[in-house]
């Protein structure tokens, strides 16, 4: 894809981003809070209160200063507990996630408008954010160093994490650590593609592949993501944080120095099942949904997802020796 086309599909994200505050409804404006050099996080969520309180945790201690999220219509109470937070804004929508861009008019939007000039920290509330050295040197340190290093980004892959036994056996209770439940992986059994549209790698695999989309991997999701990024005012993702725009964001796995993260996927807690009826019902999720009764319908009937070849988690040591996280010169 050209400069030239690559710069008008940017400024039309842009575009869509600038129209979506009159969607929006302010619940709380903490953003004055918000000092220079903190690292923000930023997110859309829908029904996530079994998680939110454990994610909020856990990257409140990697050094997150501020939260913002853009809650879509959710009835579990997700809305009243992030009310009570000191460090986290949100905004509400009742309108289409999938019309919206996936959701990301709005955090394009909210990026745009408090996120320029800081480290900015994109994810799904089902992702943990882990690098090396995670527990001793925090986000601060990182982005610090990556700085030094002229590196505004930094890449990821999403590793999927799942129980031994039925989806709707495992047991987990709202603030629990989501790795407990959802304590093994698949160690290999990913393909990593040099893309030269987007300038990124592009990486398959993992149990959804393996299980559910074995017979047509090419609508496996990717797993390659840039979740973490100091931002500037023109710049949008695409799609989800896979690609982000200026395509020299999206170039982390190619830079053999710069360290890599994992965000350690919690799709996979028993509150599966149900929210998987309810988005085949809504839709909203694909942009061919239809393509993906299939899938639903596989997670609906309460799958078994561990297999021989799974790994337990034990600590981002070794999913570096496995080769899913890097170091680069950052452990040096």
């Amino acid at each position: 894809m050209s400069a030239y086309h690559l710069r008008w599909k940017r400024r039309n994200l842009l575009w869509r981003a600038l129209r979506s505050p009159t969607r929006l409804t302010v619940v709380n404006d903490r953003t004055s809070t918000i000092r220079p050099g903190m690292v923000l996080c930023f997110g859309s969520i829908r029904n996530e209160a079994m998680r939110l309180p454990y994610f909020l945790e856990h990257h409140r201690k990697l050094g997150v200063g501020h939260f913002l999220f853009v809650d879509n219509a959710s009835k579990d109470g997700s809305p009243d507990m992030l009310a009570r937070q000191p460090d986290v804004s949100f905004w509400s929508t009742a309108d289409s996630y999938k019309a919206a861009h996936f959701g990301l008019d709005w955090v394009n939007w909210l990026l745009r408008r408090h996120g320029a000039g800081h480290w900015c920290l994109t994810l799904d509330a089902d992702e943990l954010l882990i690098y090396p050295q995670w527990q001793d040197r925090g986000l601060t340190e990182l982005t610090m160093w990556l700085d030094a290093q002229q590196s505004n980004a930094m890449a990821c892959i999403m590793l999927e994490l799942y129980p031994k036994g039925p989806l709707s056996q495992a047991v987990h209770q709202s603030g629990q650590d989501p790795v407990q439940t959802l304590p093994w992986f698949d160690a290999d059994g990913y393909d990593r593609t040099a893309m030269d549209r987007f300038g990124h790698v592009s990486i398959r695999g993992g149990v959804r592949r393996r299980v559910f989309f074995a017979d047509n991997p090419d609508l496996a999701p990717h797993l390659h993501k840039t979740p973490l990024i100091r931002w500037k005012r023109g710049y949008a993702y695409l799609s989800s944080t896979h690609i982000a725009l200026p395509r020299a964001l999206n170039g982390g796995f190619s830079r053999p120095d710069l360290p890599t993260g994992v965000l350690l996927h919690t799709k996979f807690l028993p509150n599966i099942l149900d929210k998987s009826k309810e988005e085949k019902q809504r839709g909203e999720h694909f942009t061919h949904a239809a393509r993906y009764d299939g899938y639903y319908d596989s997670l609906i009937a309460d799958p078994d997802l561990w297999h021989d070849g799974a790994v337990q988690y034990q600590g981002w040591q070794h999913l570096e020796v496995l080769g899913l996280m890097a170091r680069g010169r950052w452990g040096s």
